[in-house]
This record gives C-alpha cells, structure tokens and sequence, in this order.
C-alpha cells in the first residue's frame, strides 16, 4: 500500500505531495515533492519515520522537530499532513480531507 496527500500551503503557493510507504511493521518512508526548499530540507531528518511518531508530542515529535529546524512559517500545514499521511498508512485512521477555511 501507499498514501498519498497533497498539500496547498497557502499564501506561499507552494505545493507538497507527501507519499508514505510501509518499509517494515512499524517504519515508513517519507518522500516529499516539493519547490519549497524548506520543506524538501525536513527530508535530512525524517527520511523514515517509526509509527510512534504520530503519538508523541509537539516538541519531542521528529517531524515538529524537523520543522522547528528547516521551516520558517510555524503555521505551515505540511507537518500535520507528514502525521496524517503515516496514520493512514499505518491503518491508524482512514483517509479523510481536513481543511482550514476562512471567514469573513
């Protein structure tokens, strides 16, 4: 199996597509395709992630860690699709669409 999830980042006008893949029981492969340099920077740290890491907190997860490293807009929606992608993949959750919608 494989999850896929794309990511419109904003006012940035980035685009990221997050792909996971299941290597072993509890570890994942991370590939992230990007033009953001920022992002494509995190993949040093997390090119392979355990399960756990969706369960830990903001400040001692790998990937939160990665973005507190190579991310300068800490309201950037890719870490949370990293999460949500590996959730899915792992069978942690299924796949549903999140959205953050403004109002005025």
């Amino acid at each position: 199996m494989m999850t896929k999830v794309t990511i419109q980042s904003g006012i940035c006008g980035y685009t990221v597509t997050v792909t996971v893949n299941r290597l072993e029981k509890r570890t994942f492969a991370v590939e992230l395709d990007t033009e953001c340099r920022m992002v494509k920077a995190m993949l040093e740290d997390i090119p392979t992630l355990d399960m756990m890491a969706v369960f830990s907190g903001y400040l001692s997860n790998p990937v939160y860690r990665s973005a507190t490293r190579h991310l300068k807009h800490v309201a950037c929606p890719v870490p949370g699709g990293i999460l949500k992608a590996i959730e899915v993949e792992a069978g942690m959750c299924l796949p549903k669409d999140v959205s953050i919608v403004f109002s005025k």
